[in-house]
């Protein structure tokens, strides 16, 4: 391999206050406004939770405060009218930035306490062929990670290797999917190591675990809480300093309601995971965390006919936390590999009855329903001191996310469609998938400006009303009400972006021109009579069919009128 050099290809520093990120207002991010149905979630997603505070940082809010919900339950599959008690947030970089292969590393401050479980924060990876709560777009897409033609992806993978004809630009013979890639998801609590649902690992709460979804899973697999027996894992795994397998969670089973054939159409997905464990410094503290992602590639003469099977690998503060090995996976014999996938980011915390709330419901409480400022039967199933935790608003904070390639490895691109994977007709064709009831297309374009701004705002400083402040933009008082015009290289409706865009488009929106299609040349006497021509068609022309209608159906003609169009 030529020596490894490795160039900053994306930075948000976070540096700009009062940046906000709702559809349509930021370059890299995307805020969701929207509920989330999955993982018995307990939170609305509001884009006004994640926003840049004054000190460097974005900020994603939780708090407990009400949202009534009237839409369609993607999971149910029905409209329903519904209450979440729970408000927080989560960026995505969908269709927006994506990167193959390189490293990702971000420096963060996790939220709430060490010792209290509820907050679902994570940070992670996933295929851009899936948008993230949008179920349908992640049906028989997610996990899967395999380009080998077997009975099974024939029927569960929805874009598969065994496919001969191209759709959407896909290439014939190449599996799609959604991998995922967690650099962490965080599980607060006080049960420690070797105690209850921990009582076989030496890593109990406060965890990160990190991991590599992916898909086809393992037939046989280990049973949840018990350690693999020979043959039932994968091998080429490394774990660092205080880790643990995950031996809670190996992954999912599939099952979709619309399928007719759930014997051929279901599958298992793996979760290979580590835990690492975490204490109270992580919690309000920052820290770095970073993941390494290395694309498997064929054997061809220019790595010497040798098949490389690509590895990820996870790191806090420098430390090993894991590495996955592309080898293992390809010993397990289930055709999953290291994810090829373009991938987007994700920043999120959730709120979920499945994540570090007690494992068994407390003796007389229902958990049904979860609201802190309920009465007993709806705060009875929280873990202790959650609800006095987050009647006060509980912040993650990220000082960066920096991403880094080798400028030497043409296998790792900047881009969500790419000429191995490309996903831009295939998200266009089905574009239904990734949007909201009411949304005219999956993201809105970017603002450039617009945002209401006043002229007594102080025109040096960086607040929305001052659009940025002199450098980024200004307030145009010759509307009205007077808006904001943002100078070059910013962008938003208040100017407080930093525009942003891919270096190489590897797959542009098609034009006519690109399709060979020439329109006539509109200049000289062909261009008069073409003009005449449809002057015509769209004038005189629909007169005198609809005179001729009116004369089949017995109406009398006007001589006047019929002198007039010359029939």
């Amino acid at each position: 391999h030529p020596e490894r050099i490795y160039n900053l290809v994306f930075s948000d520093e976070f540096n700009t206050p009062h940046r906000r990120f709702s559809d349509g207002s930021d370059p890299r991010w995307t805020a969701l406004e929207k509920n989330d149905y999955t993982n018995d979630a307990q939170h609305y997603y509001s884009a006004d939770n994640a926003f840049t505070d004054t000190e460097g940082n974005l900020v994603i809010k939780s708090e407990a405060t009400d949202t009534e919900i009237l839409g369609f339950n993607d999971v149910k599959h029905k409209n329903e009218r519904i209450t979440k008690h729970f408000k927080s947030a989560m960026l995505q970089s969908w269709n927006k930035f994506c990167f193959t292969g390189g490293i990702m590393e971000a420096e963060m401050a996790l939220p709430g306490r060490h010792d209290v479980g509820g907050l679902w924060p994570a940070f992670w990876l996933l295929g851009n062929l899936a948008r993230h709560t949008y179920v349908g777009s992640s049906e028989h897409v997610w996990p899967w990670s395999s380009s080998v033609c077997t009975d099974k992806s024939r029927t569960a993978q929805l874009v598969s290797a065994c496919d001969r004809v191209e759709h959407y630009g896909l290439h014939t013979g190449v599996g799609r999917g959604a991998p995922e890639i967690d650099v962490f998801e965080v599980q607060a609590g006080s049960i420690k190591a070797n105690k209850g649902a921990f009582l076989k690992m030496p890593v109990g709460q406060p965890f990160m675990s990190s991991s590599y979804q992916v898909a086809p899973g393992r037939i046989p697999r280990p049973g949840e809480g018990w350690w693999p027996a020979p043959g039932q894992w994968y091998n080429n795994l490394t774990g660092g300093m205080n880790t643990s397998m995950n031996i809670i969670f190996y992954g999912t089973y599939n099952h979709f309601r619309d399928d007719t054939n759930p014997a051929e159409q279901d599958y298992w997905s793996d979760a290979i995971s580590y835990n690492r464990q975490l204490n109270e410094s992580h919690f309000g503290k920052f820290h770095k965390y970073r993941v390494e992602w290395e694309v498997p590639e064929e054997a061809s003469k220019k790595n010497n006919y040798t098949k490389s099977y690509g590895y990820i690998r996870w790191f806090l503060d420098g430390e090993t936390v894991l590495e996955v090995k592309g080898e293992g996976l390809n010993a397990s014999g289930t055709g999953a590999e290291i994810s090829s996938e373009p991938m987007y980011m994700l920043l999120n915390t959730a709120i979920s009855s499945q994540w570090g709330f007690p494992e068994k419901c407390p003796s007389n409480c229902p958990c049904k329903t979860y609201n802190c400022r309920g009465g007993y039967g709806e705060t009875c199933g929280f873990s202790e001191g959650f609800c006095d935790m987050i009647n006060k608003p509980v912040e993650y904070k990220i000082n960066y996310v920096r991403v880094y390639q080798d400028k030497n490895d043409p296998k790792q691109k900047v881009g969500c469609s790419t000429p191995e994977r490309p996903t831009r007709k295939f998200i266009e064709a089905h574009k239904e998938k990734y949007m909201q009831k009411g949304d005219l297309q999956p993201l809105k374009p970017i603002q450039n400006g617009g945002g209401e701004c006043s002229v007594a705002a102080p025109m040096n400083a960086t607040l929305p009303q001052s659009c940025g402040g002199t450098t980024r933009g200004k307030c145009d008082v010759s509307r009205n009400p007077p808006t904001c015009s943002c100078l070059s290289n910013w962008t938003g409706p208040y100017c407080l972006s930093q525009a942003a865009n891919d270096d190489v488009i590897w797959d542009p929106v098609e034009t006519l021109a690109d399709l060979g299609f020439r329109g006539p040349n509109l200049k000289g006497p062909m261009g008069v009579m073409l003009a005449a021509f449809i002057l015509f068609a769209v004038t005189v022309a629909p007169i005198v069919l609809n005179n001729k209608k009116k004369r089949r159906k017995g109406y009398s003609r006007v001589p006047d009128y019929e002198r007039l169009v010359g029939a």
